[in-house]
C-alpha cells in the first residue's frame, strides 16, 4: 500500500498567489484604506524593497517543482531560484480560480470564480470562467475592486499586456480590471510593450501574461521536447526583460499553477462510466470537486441522496491503486456518502487530469 502524500494547504497571505498583487503594490507605496488595508496587512508579513516602477509576469502553467524538474532549460530562471519565495495556488489550482486570486487578493470563496466550470445560482446554466460565454456580468458577479485598480486610483499608471482578445473579456472585468490594456500577441512583443509601458511614467505597474508553457503542456506533456523548448523561449525572453528595465523598476515572476502528467490508466472520467455518474450530477470544476451534496449549496459537484453513487464511489479508488504524486493540484480523495457532504479533505490525491 503506497503512503498518502501530506497535503499542501493553500494559503491566501504572503505565501500565496493572493498575496503577490497586494505585495507589489504595497511596494510602490499605494495604501488602500478598508478591507483592502487588512489583505495588503496580511501579504506585508512579507513586505518588497520600494519601488518606483514595477513588472509582473504571470507565467501560465509554470509550477515551482516543473521549473526546478526542467531547470537545464532556463538557465536565467534557475540563477534566481535560491532567492526565490516559493508560493502556494489556491484551491482549485486551476486557471480561472487563480486569476481571481491573483486579481483581487482574496480566496475563491471570497471572490467567487471557483472553478475552470461553474453554475449560475440565478439561472442555473453552467458557464466556463475561462471563456465567459453565456456568464453573467462579471462585475456583478465579482463585485470587489482588483489591486490594479487600487493601483490606478493610488496614483500608479498601470498597464495590462496580453492578447488582444483578453481585452473587455469576462475573466478581465471580473479579476483585472483597472488597467489601460496593451495588445501584443508574440512574447518578444509583449516584452517591448511592457517595457515601453514601464518607461512611459515615473511610477508604473505593468502586468504581463503568457500562456504558452501551459497551452503546449496540455497538448503535449510537462515531459515534452517541446515543453522544454518553450521554457527556454521564455527563459530567455525574460532575460532580456530583466536587462532592460530601469534601475528604480522591480520584477516578478510567477505562475498560476503547475500541472502534471497523468496517465490515461491512472484517470477516472464519470462521463465514461455509467456506475459512476449514477445519481451524480457534477456542475463545476470536475478536475477538482470539492464535495458533492444533496442540496443545492455552493459545493461543485452534487449527488443525490443514498444508493446506488453511494457505494459505487466508496469502491472506485482501491488504496492499493499506483496514484501518481507531485504537482500542484491536489485531487481530494474520499467518495460519495448516502446522504449530505462527501470527498473528505483530509487525504489528497493528484488530479486525473492535468491541471489549468
Amino acid at each position: 500500500m503506497t503512503d498518502a502524500p501530506t497535503p499542501l494547504l493553500p494559503r491566501y497571505d504572503s505565501g500565496g498567489l493572493a498575496g503577490v498583487l497586494p505585495r507589489v503594490v504595497g511596494s510602490l507605496g499605494v495604501r488602500p484604506k478598508g478591507a483592502a488595508a487588512d489583505v495588503l496587512a496580511a501579504a506585508g508579513a512579507a513586505p518588497l524593497p520600494p519601488a518606483r516602477r514595477a513588472v509582473v509576469v504571470l507565467v501560465d502553467g509554470l509550477g515551482l517543482s516543473l521549473l526546478e524538474q526542467r531547470r537545464g532549460h532556463a538557465p536565467f530562471l534557475r540563477s534566481l531560484l535560491g532567492e526565490a519565495t516559493p508560493l502556494t495556488a489556491g484551491f482549485p489550482a486551476t486557471t480561472a480560480t487563480s486569476m481571481g486570486s491573483f486579481g483581487t487578493g482574496l480566496p475563491p470563496g471570497a471572490h467567487g470564480l471557483t472553478g475552470y466550470q461553474v453554475r449560475d445560482p440565478d439561472t442555473g446554466r453552467l458557464f466556463n470562467e475561462l471563456s465567459w460565454e453565456d456568464g453573467p456580468r462579471p462585475e456583478r458577479w465579482q463585485p470587489d475592486d482588483t489591486w490594479l485598480q487600487r493601483a490606478t486610483r493610488g496614483g500608479v499608471a498601470t498597464t495590462m499586456v496580453g492578447p488582444a482578445y483578453f481585452d473587455g473579456s469576462g475573466l478581465t472585468r471580473a479579476a483585472l480590471r483597472g488597467a489601460t490594456f496593451a495588445a501584443a500577441d508574440d512574447l518578444p512583443e509583449r516584452v517591448d510593450a511592457a517595457l515601453a509601458a514601464v518607461r512611459a511614467d515615473r511610477r508604473a505597474l505593468v502586468y504581463v501574461y503568457w500562456g504558452e508553457v501551459d497551452r503546449v503542456g496540455h497538448e503535449l506533456g510537462v515531459a515534452s521536447p517541446a515543453w522544454g523548448a518553450e521554457l527556454e523561449r521564455v527563459d530567455a525572453e525574460l532575460r532580456r526583460l530583466h536587462g532592460s528595465l530601469p534601475p528604480d523598476c522591480s520584477l516578478t515572476v510567477v505562475a498560476d499553477h503547475g500541472m502534471v502528467d497523468v496517465p490515461l490508466d491512472a484517470r477516472v472520467d464519470v462521463a465514461h462510466d455509467l456506475e459512476l455518474a449514477a445519481g451524480v450530477e457534477v456542475v463545476g470544476e470536475t478536475r477538482a470537486p470539492p464535495s458533492c451534496t444533496a442540496s443545492p449549496e455552493p459545493p461543485t459537484t452534487y449527488a443525490t441522496p443514498g444508493p446506488p453513487g453511494s457505494a459505487t464511489w466508496r469502491g472506485c479508488a482501491p488504496a492499493s491503486r499506483p496514484w501518481p504524486t507531485g504537482g500542484s493540484v491536489r485531487w481530494p480523495s474520499g467518495c460519495c456518502r448516502a446522504s449530505a457532504r462527501c470527498w473528505s479533505p483530509s487525504t489528497p490525491r493528484t488530479p486525473s487530469s492535468t491541471a489549468g
